[in-house]
């Protein structure tokens, strides 16, 4: 396996409902917790409560992604 390949491997990613497009997506980990969904964009929130949920970000979850992690 080439070393590109290999670093495509570690990428965290998951089966959920976007609630922005209304669609089954495959999202993609921006940082822990965070996610963006692969059909439209969005930028969505893990949300672990007996179940697992993807929602759309509010600003402080924005703001918090950009003073912790960087720019999104």
């Amino acid at each position: 396996m080439s070393k590109s390949f290999k670093i495509f491997h570690k990428i965290d990613t998951v089966h959920g409902y976007c609630e922005e497009c209304e669609e089954e997506s495959i999202l993609v980990a921006i940082v822990s917790e965070f996610y963006r969904c692969t059909n439209c964009g969005s930028d969505t929130r893990q949300y672990v409560n007996g179940s697992i949920r993807y929602l759309r970000l509010s600003e402080s979850d924005k703001e918090f992604i950009k003073k912790n992690h960087g720019k999104t």
